[in-house]
């Protein structure tokens, strides 16, 4: 089990929030997205499909769910760096919760760790399209859809 599922879901919005404010500047803050972004879990390459591609954002972003209402997990990935690193925190977030828990859960950390004021509109725009997907499928998962993650054999 990852160590961030171990922890309530605020308790993993509380530690981005807090690892955040360590950075004295915001190019040390878009070097520690990049770098999260560079330790996300290897996503397929027959994965990166219209079918999976994530609208709404600049940057190319696909994104699988797996599980159901009890438990949905997440893997995506960005053809842009800062880009990953957004996806890295809203799985830390959101990845291997309830779909419940999910729908209930405001994503302060995007205020609290600054990203909200620091982040292009472009950006901005693809963070709140990749979060809007996200409640999408707990919401399908709530009213009985479950997702299998895509075979790669």
């Amino acid at each position: 089990m990852n160590a961030h599922l171990a922890m309530n879901i605020e308790a993993a919005q509380d530690e981005i929030v807090d690892e955040f404010s360590f950075f004295g500047d915001w190019s040390e803050r878009y070097q520690y997205l990049i770098d999260l972004g560079r330790r996300l879990p290897a996503f397929p390459a027959e994965w990166q499909t219209e079918e999976h591609r994530l609208h709404g954002c600049q940057s190319q972003v696909w994104i699988v769910p797996g599980g159901d209402a009890d438990r949905l997990e997440f893997k995506a990935v960005s053809d842009s760096s800062i880009v990953s690193g957004l996806i890295a925190l809203a799985l830390r977030v959101y990845s291997g919760r309830p779909a419940s828990e999910i729908l209930a859960t405001v994503p302060r950390y995007v205020e609290g760790a600054g990203l909200k004021a620091h982040l292009s509109a472009t950006r901005s725009n693809g963070l709140a399209a990749l979060l809007d997907k996200i409640r999408q499928f707990a919401t399908q998962a709530q009213a009985g859809t479950s997702f299998d993650f895509p075979d790669t054999t």
